[in-house]
């Protein structure tokens, strides 16, 4: 049998339970309802030992629901889900008393909120409630997911700084575009405007202030839905190459950010591609990438 995986970003959705705005007239693949059963066939050939659930961005009202029905699915042996990170703002009011409830759980490991959006603000997890939100999490033993625009990280770098007793996670390598990374696409000085867009020497810098904070881990994870048609393994090693360089073989984790990532990969020939570009490193570090680091991090048992 294949090395036990733990994927630590795990979605799944169900539109007769729950809003997604985001995915409001969506198609296939995306639009449609992705169930724990999808995911146990799309991993039928990975020794998928355990997963952390990751919030989807639903609505705002609706996170109450959200952790409820995952904390469920942790508590049953019929699934590998193991622990989850919900949905929440941390500036927002009444975050504290939402997030205290959840401070004996087992299951919740901690929090996200997606910043990559239009109505998120540059500059929006910088505001003192924000950070005070996130300097709550590290007092309850939760972590903090950072996802924003690959050309917002130098903010998530401040706000490390000043949340240094909080746990960081890293997603989607920084949200890095590898068609950018790797040379094949140069983004033009008007792009650059663009937040979402970033230049690879800028983003290779901010990994580098990422991996020197000790509280920050990246999730090798996200970057293979950007992934050209077509693409190999190739395309994606100068990211996760440059991740893993950074950050060391101790504070990297795996995750297949499903269903996203069938955008352009199915879940196992993401993880045939990570494991190839991984391959000349030691059984000890693939083992810490794909498994350990994860029971570390989330406090697995």
């Amino acid at each position: 049998m294949s090395r036990p995986i733990i994927d630590t970003h795990q979605h799944q959705w169900d539109s007769s339970l729950f809003k997604l705005p985001w995915l409001e007239g969506a198609g296939p693949p995306l639009g449609n309802d992705h169930l724990m059963s999808d995911y146990l066939a799309a991993t039928e050939s990975l020794n998928i030992s355990r997963t952390i659930y990751m919030e989807v961005d639903m609505s705002a009202d609706q996170r109450q629901a959200e952790a409820d029905y995952v904390i469920g699915f942790c508590e049953r042996d019929d699934n590998p889900m193991a622990g989850a990170v919900i949905a929440g703002d941390p500036s927002s009011t009444g975050f504290e008393e939402y997030i205290r409830q959840f401070e004996s759980s087992p299951y919740i490991k901690g929090v996200r909120l997606v910043l990559h959006v239009p109505e998120a603000a540059r500059g929006t997890c910088l505001g003192d409630a924000f950070v005070n939100g996130v300097q709550l999490l590290g007092l309850l033993g939760l972590s903090y997911d950072i996802c924003q625009r690959p050309g917002e990280n130098e903010d998530g770098v401040q706000l490390v700084d000043r949340c240094p007793d909080t746990q960081f996670i890293l997603d989607h390598c920084g949200n890095a575009d590898p068609n950018v990374v790797s040379g094949a696409v140069t983004p033009t000085a008007d792009e650059l405007q663009d937040t979402a867009m970033h230049a690879a020497d800028q983003w290779k810098r901010d990994m580098e202030a990422y991996a020197r904070r000790d509280n920050v881990i990246c999730k090798i994870s996200g970057i293979v839905a950007r992934a050209p048609k077509g693409w190999s393994p190739e395309d994606l090693a100068p990211t996760v190459n440059h991740c893993l360089d950074s950050f060391g073989p101790d504070r990297v984790i795996f995750a297949s950010d499903w269903p996203v990532c069938t955008l352009a990969a199915q879940l196992a020939h993401w993880v045939g591609a990570l494991e190839e570009i991984v391959a000349t490193r030691s059984e000890r570090d693939q083992q810490k990438l794909f498994h350990d680091n994860a029971v570390r991090v989330y406090g697995l048992n």
